[in-house]
């Protein structure tokens, strides 16, 4: 009721970009998509994360938030999926049709919180793996994946506010570290803890996006110079913003959340290498970045 939201432009053109090659030896591609959306690819296997390829973040194709731009790589020039990690269950990281097209198309593991089983099963997963926070699993191709905490929430139509839980993934692949911190508000001693028990990542895929009223979405979302301090706290070697530009969620304006990034960076100190911010379809290299 006392939302007010700054004007975001109706369309912004892209146009997808095809895959990067899939890496030969130990380095990590990771593509950003959309919003949360990404798509890491290795020697030995390709994940995607959140995949949302719908045209609103919604229960309903007829209302809610809109895609302000297309997804960074289409559906269809995806390369082999092999692995689909989902954060939570809120319709901008959770989308059951693009779950469904996954599952028919390339049958991945599918790993997420705990009590997301009925909604994987029900969009036609059949190999699933559910974690607590702190939990680890093995995957076939040899990458670990752990289950991080984050300060959030979970609903969804049909189920109880909070009935399934959520977090972020850290991967261990080889010998680089990627952390994907799924939506979160601001939380030192948590950010702490994830580096002592999993090390400094190599990447850290941190939201920067949907963050005002501060009075209402501190809480949940960090905003950018909470975003820098979790770079700087957790000794990322690089970091990627994610969460912003793609459905308008809350008040701030679209490129908001850039440009309070670059302010908050050179005020910490923080190189523009050090914190990057990609186009739709851009990646970055773990391992020699580029």
């Amino acid at each position: 009721m006392t939302a007010k939201p700054a004007p975001w432009p109706a369309h912004v053109s892209l146009v997808p970009q095809p895959p990067p090659p899939s890496p030969r030896d130990s380095t990590v591609v990771a593509t950003w998509i959309g919003h949360a959306s990404f798509l890491l690819q290795t020697a030995h296997a390709n994940i995607l994360i959140d995949p949302v390829f719908a045209e609103r973040a919604s229960p309903f194709q007829w209302i809610g938030p809109r895609r302000a731009h297309p997804p960074g790589i289409s559906f269809a020039n995806l390369p082999r999926i092999d692995v689909v990690l989902l954060s939570h269950d809120h319709y901008d990281h959770c989308d059951t049709e693009t779950l469904r097209r996954l599952a028919k198309a390339y049958a991945p593991v599918f790993v997420a919180p705990l009590r997301h089983r009925d909604l994987l099963s029900g969009a036609g997963a059949t190999k699933i793996v559910e974690l607590d926070w702190w939990d680890a699993h093995a995957l076939e191709s040899g990458i670990s994946v752990t289950l991080t905490p984050s300060k959030h929430w979970s609903n969804r139509l049909g189920t109880p506010v909070n009935h399934r839980l959520w977090g972020g993934f850290y991967l261990n692949i080889g010998l680089r570290r990627a952390w994907f911190v799924g939506d979160s508000g601001y939380d030192a001693e948590l950010f702490r803890e994830v580096r002592r028990r999993c090390e400094a990542p190599d990447l850290a895929l941190v939201p920067i996006g949907a963050y005002e009223p501060r009075w209402f979405m501190a809480p949940m979302h960090m905003n950018p110079v909470e975003a820098v301090q979790l770079h700087r706290e957790v000794g990322a070697r690089v970091s990627v913003g994610m969460h912003w530009g793609t459905f308008q969620l809350t008040d701030e304006g679209r490129e908001e959340p850039v440009k309070e990034l670059e302010v908050a960076r050179k005020a910490a100190g923080v190189g523009a290498e050090a914190f990057r911010v990609l186009e739709p379809g851009e990646s970055v290299v773990v391992g020699g970045f580029s």
